[in-house]
Order: structure tokens, then C-alpha cells, then sequence
């Protein structure tokens, strides 16, 4: 079974910066690297949202609200996917998640890693 952990969450101060990884285990490193992967997020009240996508090629596409200040990166030989966040503002406090971004291959959502962001 395919278990996927996020680390790296932590307090900081508003124009902060953490790195997020998330470690995908249970999986062959031919199939992770098969699948796109995604950063998503959810903060309190809120729905989840898509926050980052990186391909199995390394094509990254961002969400609006983090373009310019986030990097999302891949090392396929260790099943994990990091999240650089820079220039980190109140409004991104949620917790942070990953996972494949193709609905149909999606695996079980891990625990999350919270952020919060103080100003």
C-alpha cells in the first residue's frame, strides 16, 4: 500500500521561508516517476486546493496565488517531492499535502504537513 508522508512544516514569520517534502513509499520508483505529482493545501473552513504540479519530465505549473514565490521539484531516485516556499504570507497558512495529480491513479491522502504563518 502506498503510504505518502509530508514533512518539513513548521512556524515562521510572514516573508519566511520552509521547504515541504514529501516522501511517496510503497511504490516503485518507475511508477512515481510515471505520475505527475501535485502540492495541494487546505486551511481551516476551507475546501483543499491545488497549490503546484511537476511532471514526470519536470514541467511545473503553479497556482496564481503562489507563482514567483514557490518551486516545486522532484527527485524520482528517492520518491519524493519537495515544495520551496519563499516570501511566505499569513494567507498561506493550511496544512499541505501531496499526491498524484491524475484523479483515476490518486493514492490515499497522508497526514499533512501544517504551515502557519505568523505576521
Amino acid at each position: 500500500q502506498v503510504q505518502l508522508v509530508e514533512s518539513g512544516g513548521g512556524l515562521v514569520q510572514a516573508g519566511g521561508s520552509l521547504r515541504l517534502s514529501c516522501l511517496a513509499s510503497g511504490v516503485s520508483e518507475r511508477i512515481f516517476t510515471f505520475n505527475s505529482m501535485g502540492w495541494y493545501r487546505q486551511a481551516p473552513g476551507k475546501v483543499r486546493e491545488w497549490v503546484a504540479s511537476i511532471t514526470s519530465d519536470g514541467r511545473t505549473t503553479y497556482a496564481d496565488f503562489v507563482k514567483g514565490r514557490f518551486t516545486i521539484s522532484r527527485d524520482n531516485a528517492k520518491n519524493t517531492v519537495y515544495l520551496q516556499m519563499n516570501s511566505l504570507r499569513p494567507e498561506d497558512t493550511a496544512v499541505y499535502y501531496c499526491n498524484v495529480v491524475l484523479l483515476s491513479s490518486r493514492y490515499s491522502w497522508g497526514q499533512g504537513t501544517q504551515v502557519t504563518v505568523i505576521s
